[in-house]
């Protein structure tokens, strides 16, 4: 949460036009204390590597023994609040795994996309539970960008492992893991086009784009549960450490931050009368920062600006199981601390009911408090300025009301629409302001400004006898936006609520079986209506419009093989302004499973 001094949008382009190299230097600072906020999700997943965005973060994988299926799309979670629906078919055959304990699985493809993964079950009783994994997505190909000709290689290394245990007592469920991810990728983005008058001329600063930044992450945690939900006092208690680093700051000269984050989770809760329980919840983080003393940005020193702070929720609640209805009735009190402590509360309310066979209708209003440090910043745009400190924003309200049904065989649909309020929002600008050999392709955010979200959707899936599946999912987002009067009055004229995000989203998938060991899957995904601030100014993005096709063959219980081809449509487009993603690509793989 550090920095909070506010900048116009327009201090992007702050080197041009500089009357000297001295000032130059003195106004690319200004892209340093930014105040940046945004929502996270900790669900991540794996990616293949033809799509360049964010490391698949730690989750405590689930030990199971079925197919496991990554998504070509792991905006890891919720990646600016936007691009949901962007989901991969599968990439995995369709081995069975409820004889086997371990799996190794091999890809490779154009653009020198790399995949592989392996894991271990070594333990897996009803008492104890023990595995081992490891993930690695890379590439290194090159792309063009859509503004010009120039191409330019996006390199990725995404490495991520650990074990993970769980053993069941009688009454209690004891969890313990660690997990290790390292991270290397270039500032491949298109860099401003800067000429800084100086005292001797005109010089043209040249960007860094090809030396590697390095993140990694050493996670552990432990936690401990009651088994059942109608012990006598049910309670679940939940810590973990993540240590999260950047090797470079501005450039390749200069020391990344590191973040130390300790989390505590807890809910404590008895029963009260028949099928009622009360409780109290809480999530409580506190985040630590090592950086260098002082940050150099050309001949000016500068006081770095991290500062250490907690932020916590305590969520009273009181439930109620009605058989064919369930109510959660609760609010959510949440602060945070430091020079721009706050608090807030909001309500945290759910429920449902059965109206029909098999019909479920359902609600809820809730809000939370979007923790923004560095490490999930990284995981929603690893491209990111590492030297911005960010501040928790404040959801004062998450509410959503829809209709879920599963009345005939094989079918199944969720026609939903909700309304978000969210204080302190920001979204990703591209085209920062650099000096000589800086990362010229990392990105600031706009801040100071409060969101609100209108959205309906649908979504259903079918399935007929195991010969073919298929899915649909269709939002309209509408977002308003409200800046505050650090932003320059010729912006409000502009699409900021739309910068990043698509206001039509739509994924659709149909996998077929034709034989019983022969799998072929389409992936449709779109997302329209997407702007992007470059340099001070504009621009529509291209909308997303990818259709992939993966062919999948089990030979025995033990081998199997795929080939998928992406962007079968030969589409260009971006998911950021001047960060270009790989055209048509095909990769072929192999899984073991033994």
């Amino acid at each position: 949460m550090k920095t909070i001094n506010k900048i116009k949008v327009y201090g992007v382009v702050a080197l041009l036009g500089a009357s000297s190299m001295v000032s130059a230097q003195e106004d690319a600072t200004n892209y340093m204390n930014r105040e940046m906020t945004l929502e996270r999700e900790y669900d991540p997943s794996v990616q293949d590597a033809n799509k360049v965005n964010t490391l698949p973060v730690i989750k405590e994988p689930e030990v199971r023994k079925i197919p496991i299926d990554y998504a070509s799309f792991a905006l890891p979670t919720d990646p600016m609040k936007e691009i949901h629906l962007l989901s991969s078919g599968n990439i995995l055959t369709d081995i069975s795994y409820n004889k086997k304990r371990g799996y190794l699985s091999l890809a490779g493809g154009t653009y020198m996309n790399l995949n592989g993964d392996a894991g271990y079950h070594i333990l897996n009783s009803d008492k104890d539970q023990l595995n081992i994994f490891f993930s690695h997505r890379s590439t290194h190909g090159k792309l063009q960008y859509l503004q010009n000709e120039e191409k330019i290689k996006a390199k990725l290394n995404d490495n991520l492992g650990g074990l993970n245990f769980r053993h069941h007592f009688e009454k209690a469920s004891f969890k313990l893991g660690a997990h290790y991810g390292y991270s290397t990728f270039n500032y491949y983005g298109l860099p401003l086009d800067i000429s800084i008058p100086t005292a001797t001329g005109i010089i043209n600063p040249k960007a860094d784009r090809e030396t590697k930044q390095v993140n990694q992450t050493i996670h552990f945690y432990t936690g401990i549960a009651s088994r059942t939900e109608d012990a006598p006092i049910g309670y679940l208690f939940d810590l973990a450490y993540t240590n999260f680093s950047y090797k470079y700051g501005f450039n390749e000269k200069q020391d990344g931050p590191t973040e130390h984050s300790l989390n505590g989770k807890f809910d404590i809760n008895i029963p009260v009368l028949t099928d009622q329980r009360v409780g109290l919840s809480g999530n409580i983080n506190y985040f630590n920062y090592n950086q260098p003393a002082e940050l150099i940005v050309g001949d000016v020193v500068y006081a770095t600006s991290f500062e250490n702070y907690m932020e916590a929720t305590l969520s009273p609640y009181y439930k109620m199981d009605g058989g064919s209805w369930h109510v959660h009735l609760g609010v959510n009190a949440m602060f945070f601390t430091g020079d721009n402590k706050k608090f807030m509360a909001s309500p945290n309310v759910f429920a449902d009911v059965e109206v029909a066979d098999k019909t479920v209708l359902y609600a809820q209003a809730t809000g939370k408090l979007q923790s923004n440090s560095l490490y999930e910043v990284s995981r929603i745009n690893r491209y990111i300025n590492p030297n911005t400190g960010y501040v928790p924003s404040r959801n004062w309200l998450d509410s959503k009301v829809g209709l879920k049904s599963g009345v005939a065989p094989g079918f199944w649909f969720d026609v939903f629409g909700g309304y978000k309020i969210i204080s302190d929002d920001y979204l990703f600008i591209s085209g920062m302001s650099y000096l000589d050999n800086d990362f010229g392709g990392q990105m600031a955010a706009a801040g100071d400004m409060d969101s609100k979200l209108l959205f309906a959707g649908v979504q259903f899936k079918y399935n007929y006898q195991q010969l073919f599946d298929m899915h649909l999912k269709a939002v309209y987002n509408h977002w308003t936006t409200e800046l505050d009067s650090d932003w320059d009055e010729s912006y409000k004229e502009y699409e900021i609520s739309s910068l990043g995000r698509p206001r039509f989203e739509f994924n659709a998938g149909l996998t077929i079986r034709p034989i019983h060991k022969l799998s072929l899957a389409l992936d449709y995904n779109l997302a329209t209506d997407r702007y992007a601030l470059y340099g001070g100014n504009q621009f529509k993005l291209k909308n997303i419009n990818e259709l992939n096709l993966t062919a999948s063959y089990t030979v025995n219980d033990t081998f199997g093989a795929y080939v998928k081809l992406n962007n079968l449509l030969f589409q260009k487009y971006e998911l950021y302004y001047g960060y270009p993603m790989q055209e048509f690509n095909v990769m072929a793989g192999i899984n073991i499973n033994f």
